[in-house]
């Protein structure tokens, strides 16, 4: 992990195209600005997590449900 300090109105950038500033520090909150491409998605971390869990869940085959779609098929899913 690449540490760095910055100050309120600084920068890091990150490749060509993705751009951080610090706007401000009230505390112990950074408030930053990113600017990237719009195919470039930002998320916080805690939003990435819930999208990444339930596209797995989304991806995951019930084989049960499997069964239940085709029920003439001869070779049996088994769970």
């Amino acid at each position: 992990m690449l540490v760095l300090t910055r100050k309120v109105g600084e920068s890091i950038a990150i490749g060509e195209e993705i751009k951080i500033v610090i706007l401000e520090v009230r505390g112990k909150q950074v408030k930053l600005g990113i600017e990237a491409p719009s195919h470039v998605p930002v998320h916080r971390m805690e939003v990435y997590q819930k999208i990444f869990e339930e596209n797995l869940r989304a991806a995951t085959v019930d084989l049960s449900l499997a069964n239940f779609l085709d029920p003439e098929r001869e070779e049996r899913i088994e769970d």
